[in-house]
Parts: structure tokens; C-alpha cells; sequence
């Protein structure tokens, strides 16, 4: 059994020379689940840019607007990180709608991938920390307006705080944003998740394992959810170039086995992103973020009972 991987090639722009966001990570991690036959090509789907409505969804209309004209002002550029041009603006817009086209093909299939996304700490009203457009709290939303969910769990499992979709969704009652994530590290200023679980810098593989597991419980008891947007973010690495924790490779093969394993014996349609991932050398790094999808490859071929539509 195989699972579809959203991609597009403008997933990946030009960048200024020697800047640190790998962004042709995006076109390795697809090379690389192809050679290793981890899917077929026909499993790869294209999505279109999310339309300003979707946008609007969970952020101010000027922004957008900002965004769509190329004008931003320069201060917000440079809490974005990178330039805002038209290559730049419309890869935001497709990785949002990257992102609403794999949830709903979870719905429809159970597990799928977006090789990209997890923009998590864009604002309402402005970008950051590498992230244009959230395209987490916009596919929530429109999944909730829409009422192809009735409940969605974000599990944020990046090394720094998704605080922009938890700043985002706040007070939204369909949604629940669970963050796990380095207490020192980006952002300086965190915003209230609805569960947050701060680490201490250096936490490895079996504390981390312990305290996701436990949180996992928690999370299916209390928000029975029908769509689970994960982000399985790989700078929780101990060699990660922005990351403060200490997983190993197998330590987050352990953690993506859990929450999709978790997710699918539960019933529960799982959309999986990429979040950040950073390290010189970008085979390696796709490598990592493609442990997830091997993990689903696993998990999906020892037949794990997927009980579609039973609810969790």
C-alpha cells in the first residue's frame, strides 16, 4: 500500500547566495522517496496556490494583499527571512494549498503527505521565522467551514513553538494545537497552545518518546479528533543547525512510528507536513524528512487497521 505525496516543483525557488533556509530540500525528500520506492510517481499529486479566500481564512486581508502585490514593507520582510518576490509569494501559496489538498486526501485515504508546509509561525497579520502564509491554521479553518472535519488536532512536533497557529486559532473550539518543543529556541516570545509541553535543551530520544506517548493519550481522550494535521519537523535532531534538542535518527523514526501508528489504529485521518529541518548538507537532510513517510510505508504494509470511519 502507498499514500500520496503533495509536490510541486515551485516548491522549490531561488534563494539570495549562502542563505540558510535549505530550500531544495523539498525536491530532494521527493527524489528520494521515489528511489527508494518508498512510493510510485503516479502517487505524486500537484496542488493548486490557495486562493485569497482560503488566506483570509487566518489572515488580515492587507496582508495578503501585501503579499500578493509584492509590498511588504521591509521590516516584516526581514522577520519573514527571506525576500517576498513572485516566486517566493506564490510558493507560499502553494504549499498552503499543498496542504489543504493532503488533509483532504487523508480524509479520503487515511494517511497522506505535503512535501512541504508546516509555515507555523506565520501571524495574522504578518510572516516570520521563515513562514509566509500558516498554511496549518488555514487548512483548519477552511476544513472546519467547509465540515469535512468537526474536530482538528495539530500536533506540532518541531523543535520551536508553532506559536503563530496557536496564536491563530486561538478560541477556535474546533481546533486544538498541541506544541512539543525546545523551551530555548525560537521564538523568544511563545504563544499559549492549547497543550504545551516546553523541553529542556539536550532532551534525547527516551525522555522525548516518554512525554509524547503520555501527551498522545491525553490529546485522543480529551479532543477525539477527525483530521490530525502533524508536523513532523526532523531540527529536533542532535545535529540539527537550529535545533537545541538531541533525537537521533532513530529517535525520530520512534516518534513519527508513534503518532502515525497512533493515529491510524485510531481511526483518525492523519496529513502529515514537513516543518523545519536545517543542515549543510541537503541529501542528508531530505533523508531525514523522509523518515516519516517510511515509517506510514511500514506501518501501512504490516496492515494497520485503519477502522475508517469508526471516529476516535
Amino acid at each position: 500500500m502507498s499514500f500520496p505525496v503533495v509536490f510541486h516543483p515551485d516548491y522549490v525557488v531561488p534563494m539570495p547566495q549562502g542563505h540558510r533556509f535549505p530550500m531544495d530540500k523539498f525536491r530532494r525528500y521527493v527524489d528520494h522517496l521515489l528511489s527508494e520506492g518508498v512510493i510510485p510517481p503516479e502517487r505524486i499529486v500537484t496542488p493548486v496556490e490557495a486562493p485569497e479566500h482560503w488566506l483570509e481564512l487566518a489572515h488580515d486581508p492587507a496582508y495578503v494583499m501585501a503579499v500578493r502585490q509584492c509590498r511588504v514593507p521591509d521590516a516584516l520582510v526581514r522577520q519573514i527571512g527571506f525576500p517576498v518576490n513572485a516566486a517566493t509569494a506564490r510558493r507560499a501559496r502553494l504549499a498552503v494549498g499543498g496542504t489543504v489538498l493532503a488533509a483532504s486526501l487523508a480524509l479520503d485515504t487515511g494517511i497522506a503527505f505535503n512535501a512541504a508546509g508546516g509555515s507555523h509561525h506565520a501571524l495574522r497579520d504578518h510572516g516570520r521565522g521563515f513562514c509566509m502564509f500558516n498554511d496549518l491554521a488555514v487548512t483548519t479553518l477552511l476544513m472546519i467551514k467547509q465540515k469535512t472535519a468537526r474536530r482538528v488536532l495539530i500536533v506540532d512536533l518541531d523543535v520551536h513553538q508553532g506559536d503563530g497557529t496557536a496564536a491563530i486559532l486561538a478560541g477556535h473550539d474546533a481546533a486544538f494545537t498541541f506544541s512539543m518543543h525546545c523551551a530555548v529556541n525560537y521564538p523568544a516570545r511563545k504563544r499559549q497552545s492549547d497543550l504545551d509541553i516546553a523541553l529542556d535543551a539536550g532532551t534525547g530520544d527516551d525522555d522525548y518518546l516518554a512525554l509524547l506517548k503520555d501527551a498522545l493519550m491525553q490529546l485522543f481522550d480529551q479532543v477525539r479528533p477527525d483530521l490530525v494535521l502533524y508536523v513532523a519537523g526532523v531540527d529536533v535532531h542532535v545535529d540539527d543547525s537550529l535545533g537545541r534538542l538531541a533525537l537521533s535518527d532513530d529517535g525520530i523514526a520512534a516518534r513519527d512510528h508513534t503518532v502515525i501508528r497512533y493515529c491510524l489504529e485510531k481511526g483518525c485521518p492523519v496529513a502529515v507536513v514537513m516543518g523545519g529541518g536545517y543542515h549543510p548538507d541537503h541529501r542528508l537532510l531530505a533523508r531525514r524528512h523522509a523518515i516519516a513517510a517510511k515509517s506510514a510505508s511500514a506501518l501501512l504494509g504490516g496492515q494497520v487497521n485503519l477502522n475508517r470511519g469508526v471516529g476516535c
